[in-house]
């Protein structure tokens, strides 16, 4: 599998991260204990060391999980990354990223995951309370004391890089990116490129749209969060499946691959990205094989964009993603 460094971290990892957001439960319907441990030893068998995961996803539960599948041997075969920054009052979700509350989310997040360095530690998202310099500078120091690795933010702007980049130094940013939710192309993608940092797209198959299993036919239950994504939901749905459709086809005929292959290669084509593949149990990783050893070429590039206009000419924007923002520091 493709490797990539996290900028100037020392930190070297597959190109293609395993994303656990739906493995916490939570948002998802729920998780299977057993499905989501073989899912992640499966990726980790197949080349994949990066396993993405959080605090919010499933309250802990994610980090638990991830803590048992790799206790043992297979800790040393990958890197974690988790987050903080986000926390629960009273059920409900709010920022805090105050050095306080990130050193004893860091110290949570060890213990959860059975390990004493966390590899990549990310601010989930920003936090305007706070100063995002003083964040950073609670991050450089622990960095320095050795319980993480590298530094990343996650849903953070051009501007807001550069305010927190003044505390520590920076590695990597987490923004949604995939075929259909490309808004990072205006700021986020040419900043991170110029300042070559490392890019970790997360929903590289669009919460399962670009998957190629969703129909017109399938409901979801629960407290799953694509019950709320306007993507999903009529009249946009049928769009977006009808160019569902059209690149399944090209990714058949123009390159033998299925189309999870084709949306990763893409994601992983646009400079030094890296590809979240959300998966919670081993059969959803079959494609992964096909990621490898082939580019998309420029004249297929064309057709891919062409594809999308014609049937999903407004995209929409995963802004209902965002848990609810704070006021900003005085």
């Amino acid at each position: 599998m493709e490797r990539i460094t996290l900028a100037d971290s020392g930190v070297e990892t597959s190109r293609i991260a395993l994303g656990t957001w739906a493995i916490g439960g939570r948002m998802w319907g729920g998780t299977d204990e057993a499905e989501s441990i073989a899912a992640i030893q499966a990726a980790v068998e197949q080349g994949v060391t990066l396993i993405d995961t959080a605090p919010a996803y499933g309250v802990g539960r994610s980090e638990e999980i991830i803590g048992k599948a790799l206790k043992g041997g297979l800790r040393a075969k990958a890197e974690i990354a988790t987050k903080g920054g986000l926390t629960f009052v009273d059920g409900k979700i709010r920022r805090d990223s105050s050095p306080k509350r990130i050193r004893e989310e860091v110290e949570e997040s060890l213990k959860r995951l059975q390990t004493d360095v966390i590899d990549l530690y990310q601010i989930h998202w920003p936090d305007h309370a706070v100063p995002f310099a003083e964040t950073a500078r609670a991050l450089e120091d622990l960095r320095s004391a050795g319980k993480i690795r590298a530094i990343g933010v996650s849903n953070y702007s051009a501007e807001q890089m550069d305010e927190f980049r003044k505390g520590a130094e920076l590695d990597t940013v987490q923004p949604p990116y995939n075929l259909f939710e490309r808004e990072i192309e205006a700021d986020v993608l040419p900043y991170a490129r110029h300042e070559r940092l490392t890019i970790l797209c997360y929903g590289a198959l669009c919460r399962g749209m670009l998957a190629g299993r969703i129909s017109a036919a399938t409901r979801f239950g629960g407290d799953d969060l694509r019950q709320n994504d306007p993507k999903f939901q009529p009249p946009r749905f049928a769009n977006y499946l009808a160019a569902v459709e059209e690149l399944k086809t090209l990714a058949r005929d123009r390159f033998d691959k299925s189309l999870p292959a084709l949306a990763v290669r893409w994601v992983l084509d646009q400079g030094r990205t890296i590809a979240l593949w959300g998966a919670r149990r081993p059969d959803q990783l079959a494609p992964m094989a096909e990621v490898d050893g082939w580019r998309i070429d420029a004249k297929s590039m064309i057709e891919i964009d062409a594809i999308l206009a014609r049937h999903v000419p407004e995209p929409i924007a995963p802004t209902f993603m965002a848990p609810p923002a704070n006021r900003p520091a005085a």
